[in-house]
C-alpha cells in the first residue's frame, strides 16, 4: 500500500513535528509506518521521506539513495554534486550539528513541491544523533551514522521543522 504525499499548501508542512516517545517507536504502528513509507519513498521514486510529507506530524524521516538512481551519471558529476549511493536508514526524533562553516549549493527535489527542483545551499559537515531503533526497525534500515549521507540527512531532517515559506 502506498501513502498518499501531501503537496506544497498543506498545513501539516508548515506544523514542527513532535518526538515519538520510546512506547511509540516500539509500536506496531511506528514499526509498520516505516515499512509504508520506505515503500512509498521507493515508488514515488525519491531519496527521502519524512512524516510530515505523508500527513503524520511527528519525528520520523527514511532515507536511501539508491545505486539504481545514479548508475548512469558520470563518475566525475557524482564527485561534483557530491552524491553517492546511500543504503536505506530510518531517523527518529533527530538532532543535527553542523561542524564548520562550509556549504554548498545544489539542485534538490522535494516530493511535496512534485515537478520542481531549486537550488539549495546545505552545510557539507553534519553529526547526527537520533533515538535508537528496535531490532524491528534495524532490519529495515540501520540508523544513520555520523559520516555517511550528511545533504541527504540535513535535508530530510530539516523536513521536519516547517520548510514552506509564504511566495
Amino acid at each position: 500500500m502506498k501513502l498518499e504525499i501531501v503537496q506544497a499548501g498543506d498545513p501539516i508542512l508548515r506544523k514542527r513535528s513532535r518526538p515519538l516517545t520510546k512506547e511509540e517507536i516500539l509500536s506496531p504502528s511506528i514499526q509498520g509506518l516505516i515499512s509504508l513509507m520506505r515503500d512509498t519513498m521507493r515508488e514515488a521514486p525519491g531519496v527521502g521521506l519524512a512524516a510530515p510529507q505523508i500527513g503524520q506530524s511527528i519525528q520520523l524521516a527514511v532515507i536511501e539513495d539508491r545505486a539504481r538512481y545514479i548508475k548512469d551519471v558520470s563518475e566525475e558529476e557524482l564527485a561534483k554534486r557530491q552524491r553517492l549511493a546511500i543504503p536505506f536508514h530510518v531517523i527518529i526524533n533527530p538532532k543535527l550539528t553542523v561542524v564548520g562553516n562550509s556549504s554548498a549549493v545544489f539542485f534538490e527535489g522535494c516530493l511535496s513541491v512534485e515537478g520542481y527542483q531549486a537550488i539549495v545551499d546545505r552545510a557539507l559537515d553534519v553529526r547526527g544523533a537520533a533515538e535508537p531503533v528496535t531490532e524491528r526497525v534495524r532490519q529495515l534500515g540501520e540508523p544513520f551514522p555520523g559520516e555517511v549521507g550528511g545533504r541527504r540527512r540535513c535535508e530530510q531532517t530539516l523536513r521536519l521543522r516547517p520548510q514552506l515559506r509564504d511566495p
